[in-house]
């Protein structure tokens, strides 16, 4: 009976190793299906949108805000257009530079995004007064998230717009100093976004 001691141990090991497998698979598949529902709640969001349901729109990210671990970088684009329809224009200049700085020339929405922030910078200095102020919710929400910057996982420094330098200008002329927060080439890592988003970021030096 000798010859039995081995197999027996190595069935003993597995049925104490495949239990453990098992949940782990489990707990993968239940947050991919969360994940994927709530993509399917952004389309639906997008499609409010697209047919002129500018607030119930604005409800299903507010909803998608609350409910996501990470920001996809395309909800920020969706945020920052439908806020430019509210006319809540702060609120929109916020989310598409997010959408810009994340996604950088090469993001889908670039160009829409550039001629959007444009027009909403516009509308918000023309109307220029303390009362037109867009609500801070979602910006309030985000600080209980996170933004996904994607597989690259570096982001445009929005202190020095991606040149590493800071321009002070002067009476003598322009005057340079290293960004404090970003790396050489202008860029954080999504870590580091995180943090400045939120004002944790401390600087370098």
């Amino acid at each position: 009976m000798k010859y039995l001691k081995y197999p027996l141990t190595g069935l003993l090991l597995l049925t104490l190793i495949l239990p453990g497998i098992s949940q782990t698979d489990n707990a993968d598949q239940i947050k991919a299906a969360k994940r994927a529902d709530l993509l399917r709640q952004m389309d639906k969001g997008v499609s409010f949108m697209e047919t002129g349901n500018y607030t119930l729109a604005d409800k299903q990210f507010r909803f998608l805000l609350e409910n996501m671990e990470a920001v996809p970088a395309n909800l920020a684009y969706y945020i920052g257009k439908n806020s430019y329809y509210l006319k809540q224009y702060k609120q929109s200049i916020d989310w598409l530079n997010k959408y810009i700085q994340l996604k950088g020339t090469k993001g889908q929405f670039y160009l829409e995004s550039v001629e959007l922030l444009k027009s909403a910078e516009e509308q918000f200095l023309e109307m220029n007064s303390p009362s037109t102020r867009s609500p801070q919710k979602l910006d309030s929400l985000l600080n209980n998230n996170k933004i996904d910057c994607g597989p690259a996982g570096l982001v445009i420094c929005p202190v020095c717009k991606g040149r590493s330098v800071i321009i002070e200008k002067g009476v003598l002329g322009d005057s340079y100093r290293p960004c404090p927060y970003s790396d050489e080439s202008g860029f954080l890592t999504c870590d580091e976004y995180n943090l400045l988003l939120n004002g944790k970021l401390k600087p370098k030096f």
